[in-house]
């Protein structure tokens, strides 16, 4: 089982905390004043840093990069399903050093990619396979 508690701080203001106790701010809707992630974004990074992680772990065994970045992307649309999101997209990124050990990652970096996204990365999975949300009041 995992958990986060989610509390309000203030106006259009909350933090989440996991179990371990680590804790992230996060605001609004995209829009209002400040730079806290909204929800959306937090999702949006949720699906980039699973990836990310699975994709890190299997190429650093080989090389470490000389650059990192995904770029996650998607449509927020409202319609007769409501408010959703649509298109994602994550866009790798990733460089390695010259050399036989970044040849090796780059070479299986596709792979790795491909492997998170069809079965390691939880929060893709879950996404892709659609898992109903049950909200109660206690």
């Amino acid at each position: 089982m995992r958990s986060v508690t989610v509390e309000r701080t203030g106006p259009g203001s909350f933090h989440a905390t996991n179990t371990r106790g680590g804790t992230i701010v996060f605001g609004g809707s995209a829009g209002e004043e400040g730079a806290e992630f909204t929800p959306v974004e937090l999702l949006l990074a949720a699906l980039g840093g699973c990836t990310a992680v699975d994709v890190g772990v299997a190429t650093a065994r080989h090389s470490e990069p000389t650059g990192f970045t995904v770029t996650v992307t998607g449509h927020k649309v409202s319609d007769d399903l409501g408010n959703r999101m649509t298109d994602l997209e994550l866009v790798f990124a990733v460089t390695f050093p010259d050399g036989e050990a970044g040849d090796r990652a780059r070479a299986i970096l596709p792979r790795a990619v491909k492997v998170s996204h069809d079965k390691l990365c939880t929060v893709s999975r879950t996404v892709e396979t659609g898992t109903p949300v049950t909200a109660k009041v206690t």
